[in-house]
């Protein structure tokens, strides 16, 4: 057993990875990890441990029973056109994918959710790209096909609305 607490590491995570980034300009591959918690805390998920196929979360509630992989894209000032999430893989065991968007601190702006479907159509419209092949979507391209779930302003969201 440690001695700290879990949610007292996260934090610690995020203060030691923001400060890291302000002093040398590069990241520490953390995002994810922390993406994972705030998920879970925020839209109320169960962590899988071990993770396999793919599946960071079982949902909890309105999302019960649902395999969701969780993604993590920081977003910084100066901004980067054409970000991506990381490679998803539809061959694997998900039914959902819920990406956090954190800012500079590392602290959760807003929460993102697109189910299967929506992702397998998404790639299949890129279908000789190397996107495609590769399971990659932009941060723009998720935007649109989900649902914004949560936001820093209005926590959770009572009427879930799409981008279409």
């Amino acid at each position: 057993m440690s001695v700290y607490a879990f949610d007292k590491l996260i934090s610690e995570t995020r203060r030691l990875a923001a400060e890291y980034r302000r002093t040398t300009g590069q990241t520490l591959p953390v995002s994810g990890e922390i993406a994972r918690y705030d998920a879970a805390r925020l839209l109320g998920l169960t962590l899988c441990e071990p993770r396999s196929g793919g599946v960071d979360a079982v949902g909890c509630g309105e999302r019960e029973g649902q395999r969701i992989q969780v993604k993590a894209r920081m977003l910084s000032r100066e901004g980067r056109p054409g970000a991506r999430i990381g490679q998803l893989n539809p061959e694997g065991e998900w039914d959902r994918v819920v990406l956090v968007i954190l800012d500079e601190e590392y602290e959760p702006c807003e929460i993102y959710e697109a189910d299967r479907q929506e992702i397998t159509d998404a790639l299949a419209a890129a279908e000789n790209t190397s996107r495609k092949r590769r399971g990659a979507l932009s941060v723009a391209k998720f935007k649109i096909i989900s649902q914004l779930v949560w936001t820093r302003e209005n926590g959770l969201e009572e009427e879930i609305w799409t981008n279409r």
